[in-house]
């Protein structure tokens, strides 16, 4: 256990100096990712109005019935967040990590966003 609270002091430590950088405001959102050891979740912030506008998951029904590892379940994740994003009116948003290395599921995820039409 005492590698876990390591590690997860390591991503909040390198999760504060994205934030720093990173911003969203409602012209650009901010793209964020959790990563679970089952799940994957993404939401689009409006930091300047404190608000979720967008949000999509592994745990939603049309991605929740897929099967398939869990980098191929991030895959479809990212392209449902791009997909209700256009719907939305958003094309260009700012990638956050949370932390976490841009590798695997992460990466994965923006692959997919950025193949299904967003920018950043």
């Amino acid at each position: 256990m005492i590698t876990s609270r390591k590690k997860d002091f390591r991503r909040f430590r390198i999760k504060k100096r994205i934030r720093k950088v990173v911003e969203g405001t409602p012209d650009r959102p901010r793209m964020t990712v959790f990563r679970s050891t089952k799940s994957i979740y993404v939401q689009l912030i409006d930091d300047l109005a404190k608000k979720t506008l967008l949000s999509a998951s592994s745990a939603e029904k049309a991605v929740k019935s897929a099967k398939g590892t869990k980098t191929e379940i991030a895959k479809l994740v990212g392209k449902s967040i791009a997909e209700k994003a256009i719907q939305a009116g958003i094309s260009s948003v700012v990638f956050d990590r949370n932390g976490y290395l841009y590798h695997g599921r992460v990466k994965a995820l923006a692959d997919a966003a950025r193949e299904g039409g967003l920018k950043f």
